[in-house]
């Protein structure tokens, strides 16, 4: 039996497009046809709420497993017909549950044994994780295979970058031993700035085929539609955002044989 490959999205670092990655590189692969869970594991809950997972719609969410009232299973939610893809919702009580875990035995092992009991009925889970290297992030990267750091095409970009790959190694060492970087994602990429075009050279300089061809482009339709409760795939399947997407997926799963 085939077991669910688990990828945490993360980056320290705000507004880099994180959530926007989880959640369209997700769809992408759901377009593919195949079967994708999205971890919400950021308490500000964009991921819910960039599918259409309000939080009137549920009563339980991701920190009702963590504190163990209620198993994963039973807070899946599959938010929208047209892009099969389905969700574990968060919201602000997850930021409780860091404090929550610290009594915890084997607190950094939380997120894994929960996910142990859907991993099978799924292709891929993608997480998405908080921007901070806190307790849950930790968990996120104890329970993945491997990690996706998407990075802004700015002047700040490396920025960090240090601190992230250190608790990386740091997990890999002593909570994960199969874990590595699946790749860096370039976001926010304007053709009109030079500035882009130096970064891009001083990243792939340094982590040469570990960044990903696929470079996503600053895009209106990309910024719209978490407001309208859909990924840009569903939003505008022709927009130059939803294409880099699809060709994010293609070359992604490329990478897996």
């Amino acid at each position: 039996m085939t077991i669910g490959k688990i990828i945490a999205i993360a980056n320290q670092k705000g507004g880099v497009g994180k959530t926007t990655s989880a959640i369209n590189l997700s769809a992408a692969l759901a377009r593919k046809k195949k079967k994708v869970l999205l971890v919400d594991s950021d308490p500000q809950g964009n991921s819910s709420s960039g599918v259409g997972v309000r939080q009137g719609d549920y009563k339980y969410q991701l920190y009702h497993c963590y504190t163990q009232e209620i198993p994963i299973e039973d807070v899946l939610i599959v938010p929208n017909k047209k892009v099969k893809l389905t969700i574990v919702p968060s919201g602000i009580d997850l930021a409780a549950a860091e404090m929550e875990l610290f009594p915890v035995k084997q607190r950094e092992y939380v997120l894994k044994k929960m996910l142990e009991n859907v991993r099978k009925d799924f292709d891929y889970i993608v997480i998405d994780c908080p921007p901070s290297l806190g307790l849950l992030t930790i968990n996120s990267l104890t329970a993945a295979d491997s990690v996706l750091i998407p990075m802004q095409c700015e002047y700040f970009a490396m920025e960090g970058l240090a601190q992230l790959i250190k608790t990386i190694r740091s997990v890999k060492k002593s909570l994960n031993k199969k874990l590595f970087i699946e790749g860096l994602l370039l976001t926010m990429f304007d053709k009109r700035n030079r500035l882009t075009f130096q970064v891009e050279k001083e990243i792939k300089k340094h982590f040469g085929d570990q960044v990903f061809k696929t470079v996503i482009p600053r895009n209106v339709r990309l910024s719209e539609c978490p407001s309208h409760g859909q990924s840009v795939i569903e939003y505008d399947v022709k927009s130059t955002g939803a294409q880099a997407y699809i060709k994010l997926a293609r070359e992604f799963v490329r990478r897996q044989k």
